[in-house]
């Protein structure tokens, strides 16, 4: 449910991104500055680089699994400067307008919790950082079977790490 909204408003924003660069002002040309890629100066190129961003990151957090974290960090990373650039509550003078605005940018905040909440999920498995120490527990016991638990940990941490690995 969480992916619906970057998919729709990704694919929206490059059909018609024109209100998305006039509303953002100067927020996409600091963003690219403060990247430490080589990205276009058009802001249109990069509200439509941001939507692509958006289609991508929201279709990989649909499709469940593991790629569904590499979703979410992308969803993520693209909500940040979206909202700075479109929720500017703090700039608007008229008060209903300001409220809107606020509305929209408490809103998207709360989107980002939940992007920060499946980007972390192990859909029940054990983290990689839960193995290690559990490893480093058992291999500490000094038994034969505190070795083989030991090993056994480091072999499923080791194969953790390089499933989760993008690519």
């Amino acid at each position: 449910m969480l992916a619906s909204m970057f998919v729709a408003g990704g694919i929206d924003t490059l059909r018609n991104p024109q209100p998305r660069v006039k509303m953002a002002g100067e927020v996409p040309n600091e963003v690219a500055d403060a990247v430490p890629v080589d990205l276009p100066d058009d802001p249109e190129q990069l509200v439509k680089i941001d939507a692509g961003v958006k289609i991508v990151g929201g279709l990989l957090l649909g499709s469940g699994g593991r790629l569904a974290r590499v979703g979410a960090l992308a969803c993520a990373a693209s909500l940040i400067p979206t909202t700075l650039a479109a929720h500017r509550f703090w700039e608007v003078e008229d008060p209903k307008d300001r409220a809107q605005q606020q509305i929209h940018f408490f809103k998207n905040l709360s989107m980002l919790g939940g992007l920060m909440l499946a980007a972390v999920d192990t859909e029940g498995q054990p983290g990689l950082a839960w193995r290690a120490q559990h490893a480093a527990q058992h291999a500490t016991t000094g038994t034969r079977r505190g070795a083989r638990t030991a090993r056994r940990e480091a072999k499923l941490a080791a194969h953790g790490a390089r499933a989760r690995l993008p690519g």
